[in-house]
């Protein structure tokens, strides 16, 4: 089996974390950032995009762009709220009144599980990336208020991204394994969660390897992009008051922009207490073109945001009681979600509480710690560590007169098995059909329906005889099962409760083939983005190589060798241009063969030039001719034994590199150019002496004759230390190292010659040689 993650799907942004070497670590996305957007996009070549990238698009292409997908996973389109339903992209019901996001770029549909899967399968393919092997489990989040049809769904999202979901683990009990991992002493904690579109708090009593949850509540419609919309109705109000415009049904993409600029004006009230709000060119009237430019204070943003916080209060409060527990019987406050930020919820949790909230962990990051040290613990990496969950919801069963039985409480720790005994309403009824349901109403249609299945063959008898067990089995994921169990005859029928929200199983088996067509187009896709890449750097590489071999070896070697690949590389651009992968490929494997064509040629002249080097050098020892060395291209010491390819030009344009022939010593390069009869070389800056120089300190007067000792010298060039002006000194040295006034200049280059004359470098160089 492969490795094994946690992950927090949120509403918002989504995290990936494991185990390594005992600790928790959080895996870094493929862009480099700890915390994924949970956004999947369409491009307009229908290629899928996940994250940040799919963030980018939300304005340009918001009905392919979709977000807080987690606020409709495990739902009915009858139980969202309008709220809910305005977003930029359409959502619609299906033919038995399940939710569809609409894609108009394939024109197609996904239910909220197929696009949470291509966000649990972009971090399970980051995290395979960082680990160096396949990720085929994982732990996986959930709010804590979830219901059974949200953790199915949630499971199912997992299965069609390819994954083997160990378990589902509530996020604020996450969060209680990341903080109280290290604690030896038992504490009450209280774990605050509020996330981008959900809010949960639990009591947890922590210590000593055990985790117990006391109690959970929370509000699943509840999060950040609530605040938001405070803003964005703020803003499209004043505008519609305005200009008898409404952004928010108008334009979808002057809805996006009015998101994202909400979101942004409520992360900066976060730290300052007033903020600006610019939204040029918004929409266009009979007048022109719309803008909006306003400011926004802290004391109005949580003005308009009461509301909200009353919705805050009521959980919190519902927590402690079902705890059986006092505000100031909590120890600890662990904040839980990046909505934990703003001041106003800061206040209102010590207002509760009357506790400073801890804020030692991260609350991006902590959800994903806690469920990798969940997966660390099913993997038996650690031994002492109990945890002890809670179902955050009543279950039970409908009765005659649509009264609601339950048969487990919320809060009742899992797992868990109850079981009742229940009868018939009639006499000679041989069916029986089980309504199972979740919710804290009496009446079960005030609550939510999680599926209906029916026990048949029940002998004819008088009502009230017959016994049916009905048994409800709760697992540590917090999956029920019912099971319908006829005393009499021993029949059974039982059934995994899915929701009739859900996917079905054949459904499951479609959106798995789905995602791996997906897949195999995300390969092939990352496969041609790394041709691409390749060939366009396999061009760049042959044109650097090219110019180098140019100033290296001459224009006249440079340009019988440039047609061939020049053809070649213009070849290449027109394939990467018609997009033409064929043509891509062979351009691609010509350049290379060229390219190592030239190399070939290139390592044979350097060692045939190597050859000339060392007897031409062996010559001018001996000789020392002026004549000699002007015919060996004034190159008596070529760069490549000293590692700078300007050593040894004769034009003085070097500060003195190129030394006399008769020096012997090359190894300091601090004193090049001397004349090794020179007797003082304190400063080190005396290049090209007189032998009759006796000490000149640290004079810069490069260059002076012999018995030039006070005298500035101001003919010379600043960066041509020691040339002598041809019209009135001629008898000084033109060349650092060099004695006689015969050394001439080469202006072309000679046979052997690896290197160019800076000075007559443009004349030797053609109008059509254009490509350097």
């Amino acid at each position: 089996m492969g490795k094994v993650v946690g992950i927090d799907l949120g509403t918002t942004n989504s995290v990936v974390a494991v185990m390594e070497g005992g600790k928790p670590v959080v895996i870094a996305n493929a862009e480099g950032t700890r915390t994924t957007p949970s956004v999947v996009g369409f491009s307009k070549e229908g290629e899928r995009v996940v994250g940040q990238m799919a963030r980018r698009q939300t304005v340009l292409n918001p009905q392919n762009t979709f977000f807080a997908v987690k606020r409709f996973i495990g739902r009915k389109y009858s139980e969202l709220n309008p709220d809910s339903k305005r977003i930029p992209y359409t959502i619609r019901k299906d033919e038995i009144g399940n939710i569809k996001i609409a894609c108009p770029r394939l024109d197609k549909a996904f239910s909220p599980e197929e696009v949470s899967a291509m966000i649990l399968k972009k971090l399970s393919e980051d995290a395979s990336r960082y680990l160096g092997e396949a990720v085929t489990g994982a732990v996986i989040t959930v709010p804590a208020y979830f219901n059974d049809s949200q953790r199915q769904a949630t499971r199912d999202a997992g299965r069609i991204a390819g994954l083997e979901v160990l378990r589902i683990l509530n996020e604020p009990t996450a969060a209680s394994l990341a903080y109280g991992l290290d604690k030896a002493d038992n504490e009450t904690i209280m774990v605050f969660d509020l996330g981008g579109g959900t809010f949960d708090v639990s009591v947890l009593e922590v210590g000593d390897g055990v985790f117990e949850v006391k109690s959970t509540s929370g509000d699943t419609q509840l999060g950040g992009n609530d605040f938001d919309k405070k803003i964005v109705d703020w803003l499209a109000d004043k505008f519609l008051e305005e200009h008898s415009i409404d952004l928010r049904r108008s334009d979808r993409q002057a809805l996006q922009r009015l998101l994202e600029a909400s979101e942004k004006a409520k992360i900066e009230l976060s730290a300052v207490s007033v903020t600006e709000i610019n939204l040029p060119f918004i929409t266009a009237t009979e007048d022109g073109p719309q803008h909006i430019e306003t400011r926004l204070t802290r004391s109005e943003f949580e003005g308009f945001c009461e509301d909200l916080l009353g919705r805050i209060r009521t959980p919190v409060r519902r927590a402690l009681k079902d705890a059986g527990l006092r505000p100031d019987d909590i120890d600890e406050v662990v904040l839980v979600g990046g909505s934990t930020r703003m001041p106003m919820v800061k206040r209102l949790v010590e207002d509760i509480i009357g506790i400073e909230a801890n804020e030692n962990v991260n609350p991006d990051e902590v959800v994903a710690v806690g469920a990798a040290i969940q997966a660390g613990i099913l993997a038996g990496e650690f031994k002492d560590i109990l945890l002890l969950d809670v179902t955050p919801l009543s279950l039970g069963l409908e009765t005659i007169g649509g009264v609601m039985k339950k048969l487990i409480p919320r809060n009742t720790t899992i797992p868990v098995r109850r079981s009742d005994i229940f009868s018939t309403s009639e006499n000679n009824q041989n069916t029986v059909e089980i309504s199972v349901i979740q919710g804290e109403r009496e009446m079960a249609a005030d609550n939510k329906s999680l599926g209906r299945f029916k026990l048949y063959g029940i002998p004819p008898a008088p009502r009230g005889i017959p016994q049916v067990q009905v048994s409800f089995d709760i697992d540590a994921n917090g999956i029920l099962q019912v099971t319908a169990l006829d005393r009499t005859t021993g029949r059974e029928q039982s059934i995994t409760i899915q929701g009739a929200s859900t996917l079905t199983e054949g459904e499951i088996k479609k959106a798995i083939q789905d995602a791996e067509k997906f897949a195999e187009q995300d390969r092939a896709r990352k496969e041609r983005v790394e041709k691409r890449t390749r060939a366009e750097a396999q061009i760049l590489q042959a044109e650097r190589q090219l110019r180098e071999i140019a100033l290296d070896f001459g224009m006249g070697f440079a340009r019988s060798r440039r047609q061939r690949i020049d053809n070649i590389c213009r070849e290449l651009k027109e394939a990467l241009q018609a997009d033409d992968d064929r043509g891509i490929d062979q351009a691609y494997a010509d350049l290379q063969d060229a390219l190592y064509e030239l190399n070939r040629e290139v390592r044979q002249y350097y060692t045939e030039d190597e050859e000339d080097d060392l007897f031409g050098t062996i010559k001018d020892l001996f000789t020392g001719g002026d004549k000699d060395r002007d015919d060996y291209d004034s190159r008596e010491y070529s760069s490549r034994d000293y590692g700078n390819r300007d050593y040894g030009r004769d034009d003085g344009s070097n500060k003195g590199y190129g030394r006399d022939s008769s020096s012997r010593d090359y190894s300091s390069n601090r004193d090049y150019g001397r004349d090794d009869r020179s007797r003082d070389y304190r400063s080190n800056r005396d290049y090209d002496r007189d032998s009759n120089s006796r000490d000149y300190g640290s004079n810069k007067d490069y260059g002076r004759d012999s018995n030039s000792r006070d005298e500035r010298n101001r003919d010379y060039d600043s960066k041509n230390y020691g040339r002598e002006e041809r019209s009135s000194r001629s008898d000084r040295n033109q060349s650092y190292g060099r004695e006689n006034d015969k050394s001439k200049r080469s202006s072309e280059y000679d046979k052997g010659s690896s290197r160019r004359n800076p000075k007559n470098y443009e004349d030797n160089w053609d109008d059509d040689d254009d490509w350097l």
